[in-house]
């Protein structure tokens, strides 16, 4: 008796250690409203009490998994390289019954998140097999961009709540508001319109976005463009569906939805490819719009890695990005905006620096500095690509973004890019070349107190004083002085001038 119990008991822990192991692939799926399933694999191998294996979430993928504790209630910590950085997510695990419950944060203060995985066939999931990228080659101009690209982009205000409705109002209010009559022409749908392929392997829309075609002719017929956006990866940032490997089908689709600029983000093409391989891998892209009979405006977005501006004019692109992510800030914002000045002989016809999208009129700012943030881009001769809800602008927000004055200093026909001409602690001087001769001028004033700025002709390679001083804010001509000019600038603010000899 004494033994059969001892085997029993035995038995029981084989049992018990064999039901706890989480050994296996699982699944967590995240339905949206829009019916599109975003999922979460974890691929685990238990030993003892030792857990390892990878993770697949959206846009990221972290081959290198570790545990501490036991399958009843364990820490998993997972890496990854992300060009020289190392990513990395910490999830808290147990097993219940025949689930596997993962929770983590988003960041570090957040709240922890549950989600609730079953077990999927093995391979389920899995990164799919690497595309080798193409050899280098010079893809041709394709003649778009001439200026910098103006218009609306949808994810600062919206993210993943825009949807067909909110663009066909936007494209309205663009009309409306003078916007359209200003310069800017895109409508810009960012992430999260995506949807499955179908058994041909063509993208599909989401219920978010039920006729793409139709809503392009309705843009269209407000005398505007329409823009959408993908990735050079399995998936996109926010977890929808890339192009890799779809490149020419996904451009031909969009060609014949009617799309007039595609804006083309990084993020899930790291987990395939290293950093030095991105000038093919968007070659690749730019060599499938060039191929699929439209004239489509090619937005490189990957963050200013890979001395992206030396080789984005190369792969096709008509503008790349410089920076990470802007936030609506004044720290955000200056400090992108006046770093670029070392980028200035990489701006010309066609080919732009990026520095991100305009936050103006999302509220994060003051009008002075939301005025500092337009006069900084339009200098910096960078696309003005509008994120707030222009349905709902204040007098003040729409005068800032409908100013023509400025509007034409960043749509100059000479294309140059400003430079910084002096710095005296947080006061700077920043000057760009105009067609026909003429300069514009920028004081600004990085404090926050108001504060005097001089700026001399001398120091901007004039010989004499302008004949005309035109303040572009105040929509006024100014009188200076045969030698300088001096104006006293609010904190956080800018004198935005142009000087002409006629």
């Amino acid at each position: 008796m004494k033994l059969f119990r001892s085997v029993l008991v035995m038995l029981l822990s084989v049992v018990a250690c064999f039901a706890a192991d989480v050994t296996g692939n699982w699944v967590a799926e995240n339905p949206s409203s829009d019916g599109y399933v975003r999922k979460t694999y974890f691929d685990l191998k238990q030993e003892g009490s030792q857990i390892t294996g990878h993770v697949r979430t959206g846009q990221f993928y972290y081959p290198n998994c570790t545990s501490t504790g036991t399958e009843e209630h364990f820490t998993l910590t997972c890496t990854m390289q992300d060009g020289n950085n190392e990513r990395h997510v910490v999830y808290e695990g147990k097993l219940v019954g025949d689930e596997l419950h993962m929770s983590t944060r988003r960041r570090p203060d957040a709240p922890l998140t549950e989600v609730i995985a079953h077990r999927a066939p093995e391979g389920e999931g899995a990164m799919p097999a690497r595309i080798p990228p193409p050899a280098l080659h010079k893809v041709p101009y394709n003649g778009l961009a001439k200026t910098p690209p103006m218009g609306w982009n949808s994810w600062n205000k919206f993210a993943g709540r825009i949807d067909d409705a909110t663009v066909r109002s936007i494209a309205d209010a663009m009309v409306s508001s003078g916007m359209k009559d200003a310069g800017y022409a895109f409508i810009n749908i960012d992430d999260t319109w995506e949807g499955d392929r179908d058994a041909q392997g063509n993208i599909q829309t989401n219920k978010k976005f039920p006729d793409m075609k139709a809503l392009a002719d309705y843009v269209h017929g407000k005398g505007l463009k329409i823009g959408i956006y993908s990735s050079p990866g399995p998936n996109t940032c926010a977890g929808y569906e890339g192009s890799y490997g779809h490149e020419e089908q996904d451009a031909k689709t969009y060609a014949a939805w009617g799309i007039d600029y595609l804006k083309y983000d990084w993020c899930g093409a790291r987990n395939i490819y290293k950093d030095d391989e991105m000038q093919a891998v968007y070659q690749k892209m730019g060599d499938a719009l060039q191929a699929s009979g439209r004239p489509i405006v090619y937005s490189l977005c990957q963050y200013g890695r890979q001395e992206v501006w030396e080789w984005g004019p190369d792969v096709g692109g008509n503008l790349w990005r410089t920076t990470g992510d802007i936030r609506d800030s004044w720290d955000s914002m200056s400090k992108i905006g006046f770093n670029q000045d070392e980028l200035a002989p990489y701006a010309a016809p066609g080919h732009w620096n990026d520095p991100d999208m305009l936050e103006i009129g999302n509220g994060g700012m003051t009008d002075t500095e939301y005025r500092t943030h337009m006069s900084l881009w339009s200098m910096l001769a960078a696309p003005l690509i509008a994120g707030n809800d222009l349905r709902s602008m204040s007098p003040a927000i729409h005068d800032i973004l409908t100013n023509k004055e400025v509007i034409a200093i960043d749509q100059d026909s000479e294309g140059h890019q400003a430079k910084r001409v002096s710095k005296n602690g947080d006061q700077e001087i920043w000057s760009r070349p105009l067609a026909g001769g003429a300069t514009a001028v920028a004081l600004f004033n990085r404090a926050t107190t108001d504060a005097p700025i001089t700026v001399k002709w001398s120091d901007l390679g004039l010989k004499s004083a302008p004949k005309k001083v035109r303040d572009l804010w105040s929509h006024s001509d100014v009188k200076v002085s045969k030698a300088d000019y001096t104006a006293t600038v609010t904190g956080h603010g800018v004198v935005l001038l142009r000087l002409s000899q006629k």
